[in-house]
């Protein structure tokens, strides 16, 4: 009896009305996967321009940021005020986008602008609006998984997952470029020398024996100065002093 029991059990077979289905998790919308991308991308968008129409004074930093985001690693020109009536055109490639900056690399040097100097950012004209392609098979599945298991852990130890999680402010970013040569545009004057230190405030450059102290809130225009820049930079000074001492020397 008990034999017929459990061979009645092993060959019970589901009931022909219930319907399986597979062991996936629900769908995180009603609407098919494209539809769900692109309707995200729409509240998004729609969500910033909520935000900025009703906070004016964050306008300007909040689109700069979502624009530069939206072209990572993609080529765009940024139109900037260094000083009164001087506009600069500056064209390079998104590195990383701060909270109160953005910094443009091109094949000579790194280049950092504030928000509060750019005018306009768009794409070059001819350049195509979709990304390189490489990023679009570089995929990392141990980095994915390291991201979602230990996520703090993961992010501290790289400075590239840092700023892309945390958007670390201007100084928190300069100070990972300390000891490098710097050109640094304010509306008043421009200085080259070592970045030699940084804080909330102010960068002190140093160069040769003597030390300047330029506030955050004054810088224009930031960028790596390579031995060509300084040279050039030398030659400019002397030749302008020579040019002065022929003039007085003239005017005896």
């Amino acid at each position: 009896m008990s034999e017929k029991l459990s061979g009645s059990a092993t060959d019970r077979h589901p009931e022909p009305n219930i319907p399986s289905f597979p062991s996936y998790s629900s769908p995180t919308s009603a609407v098919s996967a494209e539809e769900t991308r692109i309707l995200t991308e729409y509240i998004q968008q729609k969500n910033l321009f909520n935000v900025v129409n009703r906070d004016e004074s964050r306008r300007k930093a909040l689109l700069l940021k979502q624009f530069f985001k939206m072209k990572r690693h993609q080529q765009v020109v940024v139109i900037s005020t260094r000083k009164q009536g001087e506009t600069v055109k500056t064209e390079g490639k998104v590195a990383t986008i701060g909270r109160n900056f953005v910094m443009l690399t091109d094949l000579k040097k790194r280049i950092w602008i504030p928000y509060e100097a750019i005018d306009s950012a768009t794409i070059p004209f001819g350049f195509p609006t979709y990304s390189t392609p490489h990023q679009h098979h570089i995929y990392d599945n141990q980095l994915q998984q390291k991201l979602v298991q230990r996520f703090g852990e993961t992010v501290s130890k790289k400075d590239a997952l840092v700023r892309q999680f945390f958007e670390e402010t201007f100084h928190t970013n300069l100070s990972t470029w300390k000891g490098i040569r710097m050109e640094v545009h304010t509306g008043e004057a421009s200085y080259f020398g070592k970045l030699k230190d940084i804080s909330k405030t102010e960068c002190v450059l140093q160069q040769f024996n003597q030390e300047r102290r330029i506030p955050l809130t004054a810088i224009r225009y930031m960028a790596t100065a390579g031995y060509i820049s300084l040279l050039k930079r030398v030659g400019s000074k002397w030749s302008m002093a020579l040019s002065q001492t022929i003039k007085r020397w003239r005017d005896r």
